[in-house]
C-alpha cells in the first residue's frame, strides 16, 4: 500500500499545488489550516519545528525543517523554500538527529491504518523535546464517506476523539482539538465559500467541531 501512495504522489507532484489548493475548495481548507497554525505559533518561540509529510512545502513557512517520502514532492519544496532544512524521510523514520520543540503533520494520517498511526506517534514521541508539541489532523469517524479512485488507502482512515486519546495514552496529553471543514463546502456555490469561511473557523472551535470533517489534535509529550 505504501508503494501505491508513493507512486501516486510522485506522479502528482508537479501539478499538486494547482490541482489541490488553487481552487476555491482547496483554498478554503488551506485558509483554515493556516489560520490555526498562525494562531498556535504567534506566542511560541521554538528553535526547531518539523513539518512532517511536508509535500511540496505548502506549510513550510511555519517550520524550520521538512521531510517527506516523495522525492518528487521534495524537489518542489526545496525550490520553494531553499532556506529550510529538508530531507527525505517517513512518518515512522524521521531523518533528523535533533529533537524538535514542535512537529506538525497535515493530510498524512488520513492515509494510514491504526498500526501505521501508532508507529507515527511512537516516532514523534522519540523526536520531540520534553513537553514538546505534536499537531496532526485526522478524518473524523462521522464524516461523510467519499469514495475515491484510491479507496483502498486514500483518505480511508478515520478516528474518534476517544480512539486518539487511547492511542496516545501514557505518552501524550491531549491539549486541544479543533475542527476543520464543518460545512459541506463542496456542495456550496463557489461564490459563497469565502463568506462561510470565517464562520466555519469560529464554529470549529466550539462543541460543533464534533461534526467537522477533520480534527486537528494538539498533543503534549509527557
Amino acid at each position: 500500500m505504501k508503494k501505491n501512495i508513493l507512486n501516486y504522489y510522485n506522479t502528482l507532484a508537479e501539478t499538486y499545488d494547482q490541482n489541490r489548493f488553487a481552487n476555491s475548495y482547496g483554498q478554503y481548507i488551506d485558509r483554515q489550516e493556516r489560520t490555526f497554525l498562525t494562531d498556535f505559533f504567534k506566542d511560541k518561540k521554538y528553535s526547531r519545528v518539523l513539518d512532517l509529510g511536508c509535500g511540496t512545502g505548502r506549510l513550510l513557512n511555519f517550520a524550520t525543517h521538512g521531510t517527506d517520502f516523495s522525492e518528487a514532492m521534495l524537489t518542489i519544496a526545496k525550490e520553494k523554500h531553499p532556506e529550510k532544512i529538508i530531507a527525505k524521510g517517513e512518518i515512522s523514520a524521521i531523518p533528523f538527529k535533533d529533537e524538535f520543540g514542535c512537529i506538525f503533520c497535515f493530510h498524512v494520517i488520513m492515509h494510514q491504518d491504526i498500526e501505521e498511526t501508532r508507529s507515527f506517534l511512537n516516532e514523534c514521541y522519540q523526536k520531540l523535546e520534553a513537553n514538546g508539541i505534536l499537531i496532526f489532523d485526522y478524518p473524523t469517524r462521522g464524516r461523510r464517506k467519499i469514495i475515491s479512485p484510491q479507496e483502498d488507502w486514500h483518505a480511508n482512515n478515520s478516528f474518534t476523539a476517544e480512539e486518539i486519546s487511547k492511542l496516545t495514552k501514557n505518552r501524550f496529553a491531549v491539549k486541544n482539538t479543533t475542527g476543520i471543514l464543518l460545512f459541506p463546502i463542496h456542495r456550496c456555490p463557489r461564490g459563497l465559500r469565502k463568506y462561510l469561511l470565517p464562520l466555519d473557523i469560529l464554529l470549529c472551535k466550539t462543541f460543533l467541531k464534533n461534526w467537522a470533517s477533520y480534527h486537528i489534535a494538539v498533543l503534549e509529550k509527557i
